[in-house]
């Protein structure tokens, strides 16, 4: 099966590194990761995004696509509310990404349609605004067991990514928003994505198919891909200083410090409560393990 590299608009001008933000670099790899914001294995994968991002982010260029209800466990979320929880509740013991499946009994969501709108909207102030949203939207999911199908949870969620918030209204339910999603759903379609998290590898520099992996797998199966697609094995870059890691996400997982540092989630705890006792970092308890907000 072949899927040829599809064409985005802008694309050249996005970077996902944190240290490389500031200019433009050409990359060799691009890297397509199709997502439902409801998905607890899309939620999962963000500690393994965050890590290959640091280590190998000079090489490539992120581009999160929105592909709707493709996880079989997602397709009918609204008539199964204790299905989902079993589900979820699952999915983080076996994660470590917490995923508060009461949601679905407390304060199911309604229509999810309207944050995939918000998503598209956020990223038209910028591809890092749209991350940005995006994460906020699954936090507030997740963590918070909010219902992101109501406008004044997505406003939150605009304030806290520090997006435009007139222009974000106006864009919310514009035709390039709705124009977005639908190009999104298209790129899904075309590269005949069935499933979420799927990640997609090209590299630009070589006239060869790409690389799709469907389903959450472990780090080294990413890095082993990204090795294949450029050819070469590279040295990983520096890790950044935990309070810096922290500044740029600004609310992580102990699972996430933990996959990234190569810690245990012990060492990561005992991290981040030294953070806490200097005010650095505000501890954000959930279910199933605790996530840290940084104090700016």
């Amino acid at each position: 099966m072949s899927w040829n590299r599809p064409g985005l608009g802008g694309s050249n001008q996005t970077n996902t590194s944190p240290h490389y933000d500031s200019y433009f670099v050409q990359k060799p790899i691009e890297i397509y990761v199709f997502i439902d914001p409801l998905c607890p294995e899309c939620w999962s994968l963000e500690p393994y995004i965050k890590k290959l991002t640091i280590e190998y982010g000079r090489f490539f260029t992120i581009y999160p696509i929105i592909g709707g209800y493709l996880n079989p466990l997602n397709k009918e979320p609204f008539d199964q509310p204790k299905k989902l929880r079993e589900i979820w509740e699952r999915t983080a013991k076996r994660t470590g990404m917490s995923c508060d499946g009461d949601l679905w009994i407390e304060n199911p969501i309604n229509s999810p349609k309207a944050a995939f709108l918000a998503i598209k909207a956020a990223e038209l102030q910028g591809k890092r605004a749209g991350r940005v949203f995006l994460r906020k939207v699954q936090e507030k999911i997740f963590l918070d067991k909010q219902d992101i199908s109501k406008n004044e949870i997505l406003l939150e969620c605009a304030k806290e990514a520090e997006l435009d918030i007139e222009e974000f209204q106006e864009d919310l339910y514009s035709p390039s928003a709705k124009k977005a999603l639908q190009c999104d759903l298209k790129l899904t379609k075309e590269m005949e994505v069935d499933y979420t998290p799927t990640i997609v590898f090209f590299n630009r520099d070589i006239e060869e198919q790409g690389i799709k992996i469907s389903g959450l797998y472990p780090y080294d199966i990413y890095v082993r891909v990204l090795i294949e697609m450029l050819q070469k094995t590279p040295i990983p870059s520096e890790k950044p200083p935990l309070e810096q890691f922290l500044a740029y996400y600004d609310v992580v997982g102990s699972k996430e410090v933990s996959e990234v540092y190569g810690w245990t989630i012990g060492k990561a705890e005992r991290e981040m409560k030294k953070l806490q006792l200097k005010q650095k970092v505000k501890k954000i308890q959930a279910k199933h393990g605790n996530f840290w907000k940084y104090l700016k």
